[in-house]
């Protein structure tokens, strides 16, 4: 890979951070592409490794990464993002359109739920819980509060999936249409509740729970079974044992741990 070639990719890169959301590593720009986002500069220190990496796990995406991903030397990769993810790869990506994911979480005919995260405190969590809505093929997560659920650690940790689903923060007077599934300890157990398609499914911090907003706004509220003592589960686990329950769609093949 020629000298002018990176350079030109530092030049475009810096052309294109302020609008765009940096896509962390390898499996971000995995899903990042596999889902449709525009890329307009990705780059690595080892691109001979990142190819391998496609071969193993992405081989449907294998010719777009060669084609898209500059090899630059270690040095400018730290330069461009101080923290480089392991797999040595970064990328910057176009944020989805707000008013196509409006769209997509009001549409009348929405046949999965949207989860709802209520002022949630932890970015990490914010972007496992998107990470889970992809995989469970729920129409969205809405995120109330002062958090943007867009944050580069939130994307980071949602390993890129927001591409892959409507993610948007909302106040809670303009959450989507749909009947409001409000998880509280002194709602009616989950276990006996049927989730409908079209229901919203909130979730509060772990330490103040649903706001008085949300609750009020509930259709009804729903608990998780929990030992008595504990206190609560982390925001990701609450949201997987609700969609768990809900069933989501027919799995086409197991499912794979990866970082």
């Amino acid at each position: 890979m020629g000298d002018d070639e990176a350079v030109t990719a530092v030049r475009r890169w810096h052309e294109a951070a302020a609008g765009t959301v940096l896509l962390d590593g390898f499996h971000a720009l995995k899903h990042a592409l596999r889902f449709g986002a525009e890329v307009p500069i990705a780059v690595t220190s080892d691109k001979a490794a990142a190819l391998a990496l496609a071969d193993d796990l992405a081989g449907d995406l294998t010719a777009v990464i060669e084609e898209r991903l500059v090899e630059v030397s270690a040095r400018t990769l730290r330069d461009l993002v101080p923290r480089a993810h392991p797999t040595q790869v970064a990328a910057l990506a176009v944020r989805r359109d707000r008013r196509g994911n409006l769209e997509e979480l009001a549409g009348p005919s929405r046949s999965a739920p949207v989860v709802v995260l209520d002022n949630p405190r932890n970015l990490g969590n914010v972007g496992a819980v998107v990470r889970l809505a992809a995989g469970f093929g729920v129409a969205g997560v809405v995120t109330t509060g002062d958090i943007d659920p867009w944050h580069p650690n939130a994307v980071r940790s949602g390993a890129g999936l927001h591409f892959a689903t409507a993610v948007e923060r909302l106040a809670s007077d303009d959450l989507p249409p749909g009947p409001l599934y409000a998880l509280d300890p002194e709602g009616e157990d989950i276990r006996s509740v049927a989730i409908p398609d079209d229901a919203l499914l909130a979730f509060g911090s772990e330490r103040h729970g649903i706001s008085p907003e949300v609750r009020k706004r509930a259709t009804r509220l729903v608990a998780l079974p929990m030992r008595p003592q504990v206190s609560s589960y982390n925001l990701a686990t609450s949201v997987a044992m609700a969609l768990f329950h809900w069933g989501g769609p027919a799995q086409t093949g197991p499912a794979r741990v990866s970082g």
